[in-house]
C-alpha cells in the first residue's frame, strides 16, 4: 500500500525569519489525519534567514535528527555541546529526561536550509545524548547510506528506536532498490529533485508511506536526494 503526502499538502508557516513546512502536525499546524507515521513523528523542512534562529528552548523524550541541505546551522545545548552543522553532517540529539538547546543560522549573509526529524524513543527517560557524523557525497551516490540506526552499525548515529534511516543521492536515470523486510514499513522523503518510486512520480517535499510491500524501486528523472526510513 502506497500513500503519497504531496509537498503542497503540508502545513506551512512563514514567520519572516523562518519559512517552515510540516509534513506532520506540529506547533500551530494540526491535522488529526497526519500525526506521524509509525514512530516517525516530525519532518520539518526549515529555511532560516541569516543571523536568525531558535533561542534556547527545552525538549524531552524525543530522538531529534538534523540534516542540513544548504548553509550552516549553529547548535548549543545544556550538555555543553557546541557545533556547526553543514551539508553532509547528521546530528542526533536524544532529549531523554530533558535538555535545552538553541539553533541559529551560523551565517550573516546566507540562508540555512535543513530538515529536523523527530522520532519517538523506544522508552521515556533515557539519558540525554548527542552525536554528529559526516558522510561524503560519494558514500550516498547511487546507493543507500545508513545514517541512523538503533545499534549504530556502519558508522551511523545511534537512536533509541528500531528505525533505520538511509540517505541517497541519485543522478538522472539512476535507479536503486530497497527490499522491505517482512512486517516493516517505509517512509520516503524527497529532499530535492524528482524521482519515480514504484511508478509513483514524486518531487521535492513529497513524502510516501509504504506498508505491506516487498520492495521499493527508486529512479531519478533529474538529480535527486532522498531519505528512507525503515520502521517497525
Amino acid at each position: 500500500m502506497f500513500t503519497i503526502r504531496k509537498a503542497d499538502q503540508r502545513g506551512h508557516a512563514d514567520h519572516g525569519w523562518l519559512n517552515t513546512y510540516h509534513t506532520f502536525s506540529f506547533a500551530d499546524y494540526y491535522d488529526p489525519e497526519h500525526m506521524g507515521f509509525r514512530n516517525l513523528r516530525v519532518i520539518n523542512e526549515d529555511r532560516v534567514q541569516p543571523g536568525e534562529g531558535f533561542p534556547t528552548h527545552p525538549h524531552r523524550d524525543m530522538e531529534i535528527i538534523t540534516y542540513v541541505l544548504e548553509g550552516a546551522l549553529e547548535h548549543k545545548d545544556s550538555m555543553g555541546n557546541g557545533s556547526v552543522i553543514v551539508p553532509g553532517e547528521v546530528q542526533r540529539m536524544s532529549a531523554g529526561t530533558g535538555i535545552t538547546h538553541s539553533e541559529f543560522n551560523h551565517s550573516r549573509s546566507e540562508m540555512v536550509h535543513f530538515l529536523q526529524i523527530w522520532i519517538l524513543p523506544v522508552r521515556d527517560g533515557v539519558k540525554p545524548g548527542y552525536e554528529q557524523k559526516f558522510y561524503t557525497d560519494e558514500e550516498k551516490r547511487g546507493k543507500w547510506r545508513l545514517i541512523a540506526s538503533a545499534d549504530g552499525r556502519d558508522n551511523s548515529v545511534t537512536i533509541h528506536q528500531d528505525v533505520n534511516l538511509y540517505a541517497a543521492l541519485l543522478e538522472a536515470g539512476e535507479e536503486i532498490v530497497h527490499v522491505i523486510p517482512q512486517k516493516r514499513h517505509v517512509w520516503l522523503q524527497v529532499l530535492r529533485g524528482q524521482v519515480v518510486v514504484n511508478g509513483h512520480k514524486m518531487s521535492h517535499g513529497d513524502g510516501l508511506a509504504v506498508s505491506r510491500e516487498e520492495r521499493l524501486t527508486v529512479s531519478a528523472d533529474i538529480p535527486a536526494e532522498v531519505l528512507l526510513f525503515d520502521l517497525s
